[in-house]
């Protein structure tokens, strides 16, 4: 099946705005060296990079709302899993 020379284009848009928001991460990290706000910054763009690859490189995008409800429950059920112990340390103070 030949690919037509735009049908890349999308993909390597995701692909720039992915790297950008690598660059942005690695600024935060060391910008924001002892700022409240670095680990939630941190986590809200790591879930924008995960969204973004996950719609376009696993083609969830393309896909039925059932199949992307069972992509994206495990990923809340972690995210909420991951910040627990968070909540958890900032009640104990």
């Amino acid at each position: 099946m030949a690919h037509t020379p735009g049908a890349r284009r999308p993909y390597m848009r995701v692909f720039a705005f992915l790297v950008l928001l690598t660059a942005v991460e690695v600024a935060v990290a060391f910008v924001l060296a002892a700022s409240s706000a670095k680990v939630p910054l941190l986590i809200a763009l790591a879930i924008a990079k995960v969204t973004l690859v996950a719609m376009y490189y696993m083609h969830l995008r393309f896909e039925g709302r059932v199949l992307r409800v069972i992509a994206i429950f495990p990923l809340i059920l972690s995210i909420v899993l991951a910040l627990a112990p968070s909540f958890d340390v900032l009640a104990r103070r």
